[in-house]
């Protein structure tokens, strides 16, 4: 269920990130098509509680740096060690695509860390995006952790949707995925959820928390080699967690 008032706080939040600069109210109101009364109330609000200022009189409103020092102070609780990202690093310029971490998040994941190449053609992914979980090669390597009685009660809450001509449309299916997934260590998907995309990921346990290892790429690149990026990203991980102690 969509919480009207706090999706619109992250949406001026997002546009404020796009733009890069001040915005006055009637800009607000227009780009989003709120009533002109609702924005000065949620403005209104956020300049109270310290998250927006105007750094110049009656020049439009601009984030303070408070979203920066609540945003680490969350991170600070439970952050990624610095070896996974340098294990992200590592494997992007190993092999030129973009490398990914993800961590569940009810029947999506959300990527915690991203690793893209120089590549003009390339996936283009950023922290904190979401992508459902049964449809993703990164969702599934999450499963793959999982009991078939945990799965079971995820996949039984999963909307399937036909995002593209290979999404996997069905528990069964799904499962059966996993499984095959589990025999040769890691997830392959190709034009299963973003159009031309092929990937393949793998699971990547981190103090305790189950996450996946995912690259994805152009299937005119990718596609053809997953079974060689499988084997890649799956003996990375064994040599992190033998490194780690995990």
């Amino acid at each position: 269920m969509l919480v009207k008032q706090a999706a619109n706080v992250l949406s001026l939040l997002e546009y404020f990130a796009r733009e890069k600069r001040p915005a006055t109210l009637s800009e607000i109101a227009q780009e989003f098509g709120w009533p002109r009364s609702s924005t000065f109330n949620l403005v209104g609000t956020l300049v109270d509680r310290g998250y927006l200022y105007e750094p110049v009189p009656r020049g439009g409103y601009y984030p303070t740096p408070r979203w920066l020092a609540v945003a680490g102070e969350i991170a600070e609780a439970e952050p990624l060690p610095p070896s996974v990202h340098k294990l992200l690093r590592d494997l992007r310029d190993k092999t030129g695509e973009t490398m990914t971490i993800a961590a569940p998040a009810g029947t999506s994941v959300v990527y915690l860390d991203v690793a893209e190449p120089d590549a003009v053609i390339r996936y283009f992914a950023h922290i904190g995006k979401r992508l459902p979980i049964q449809a993703t090669a990164a969702g599934r390597a999450i499963l793959m952790q999982y009991s078939s009685a945990e799965r079971a009660s995820i996949l039984k809450k999963v909307r399937f949707e036909k995002y593209r001509p290979r999404t996997l449309m069905d528990i069964q299916s799904v499962e059966a995925d996993i499984l095959a997934g589990a025999k040769r260590g890691w997830i392959e998907s190709a034009d299963g959820f973003t159009a031309d995309l092929a990937g393949v990921a793998v699971p990547l346990a981190v103090e305790g928390r189950r996450l996946s290892l995912g690259l994805g790429g152009p299937i005119s690149r990718v596609e053809s080699r997953m079974t060689d990026f499988g084997k890649l990203l799956r003996d990375a991980t064994a040599r992190f967690a033998a490194n780690t102690g995990k």
